[in-house]
């Protein structure tokens, strides 16, 4: 890639001050608003989005986030035993990888465990607690933020320093675009997601009463830790079949496999106020997440009293576990050659 030769993005004329990390370290928040009004909020602390806001037929915008509104409560959050990750860029591997070990070129890798025996999401000092470079902004047509992170050799034990970059494009038909690229010095193993709670009734009410849609026929089999078997589930006369629309359920924290990257993987409908979220990626699964055990102690933005019920998360991404399982798609990222994948989000008022 060729990030390393931009400079730092130094004019912060169009960024406002978030706060400082225990380290002094300045976090600012970005801004991008396209010509309908939509907005989405950015902070380089875990390239995160803080909100993500949504016209709706009435003009009136919706906020269909979760988020806070400090920046200490993001940091604070990650001392939960069961961290939310609101609105993050999850790396370098999202999802669980079994006892925090894998092997690549007959070596033998020893991740820390951060969900019981097992990794989840990069380590305890992932993506999301890292502060990244904003590296080019632009407004107007379709604007966008490029924000870059360089995760040395051995970071959380993972082999090779690598550079990722990701951008964030709202285009003028209400999407928020995110383009990954990655490279490393060494073979690597890499799996890149975003983490945002989302609810299109606004993120002060619950997600059951709107309708979900998954394009998948099969879903990852997981032991009762959630670590895949290696086998896959038929999604035909079961529960989670999502091939016609159903209520979003109160419990649900699975991979379900996309065949289909020409064809929405999954969407998200509000009866309430008309809003359709609909998911678009070119990666092999959408993990579906709803019943975090943390939120009825967070309170949000505005104040609000989260619950497990407040968001859903379409976690576009390779499976969980992939390092490991020898017919999953491959997550190597060999030396030289570059990760790409890219998600869309799209809004559309019904």
């Amino acid at each position: 890639m060729e990030i390393k030769h931009i400079s730092h993005f130094e004019d912060n004329s169009l960024a406002k001050s978030f706060g400082f990390t225990p380290n002094n370290e300045a976090v600012y928040l970005y801004e991008l608003v396209n010509k309908n009004g939509m907005r989405v909020q950015i902070i380089n602390y875990g390239a995160t989005v803080t909100s993500l806001q949504v016209p709706l037929e009435n003009g009136e915008l919706k906020d269909v986030v979760l988020g806070f509104d400090t920046l200490e409560s993001y940091i604070k959050s990650y001392d939960l035993p069961s961290p939310p990750y609101f609105g993050t860029t999850v790396g370098r591997y999202a999802g669980r990888i079994n006892k925090g070990i894998f092997s690549l070129n007959n070596k033998t890798y020893q991740l820390e465990a951060n969900n019981g025996e097992n990794a989840l999401h990069g380590g305890l000092t992932g993506f999301g607690k890292k502060i990244w470079n904003v590296t080019h902004l632009t407004s107007g047509e379709n604007p966008s933020i490029t924000l870059s992170l360089l995760s040395p050799d051995n970071d959380q034990n993972y082999p090779g320093e690598l550079l990722v970059a990701l951008t964030y494009t709202l285009s003028e038909d209400n999407e928020l675009q995110l383009e990954y690229k990655a490279t490393s010095t060494e073979d690597t193993v890499i799996n890149l997601t975003h983490h945002s709670y989302f609810n299109l009734n606004g993120h002060d009410s619950k997600v059951t009463d709107q309708e979900m849609i998954i394009n998948s026929e099969k879903m990852l089999e997981t032991k009762t830790d959630n670590i895949p078997t290696g086998n896959f589930v038929s999604l035909s006369d079961h529960a989670f079949d999502f091939r016609t629309p159903k209520n979003c359920p109160s419990s649900i924290d699975n991979s379900f496999v996309i065949e289909s990257h020409a064809d929405v993987a999954a969407a998200l409908y509000s009866p309430t106020t008309g809003l359709r979220m609909t998911v678009y990626t070119d990666q092999p699964s959408v993990h579906i997440y709803v019943g975090g055990n943390c939120f009825d102690i967070l309170k949000g933005k505005e104040n609000q009293n989260y619950h497990p019920l407040s968001g859903i998360c379409f976690e576009t991404q390779n499976f969980p576990d992939a390092p490991n399982q020898a017919h999953f798609p491959s997550s190597v990222l060999k030396k030289g050659e570059e990760y790409h994948q890219k998600t869309v989000y799209k809004f559309q008022s019904i």
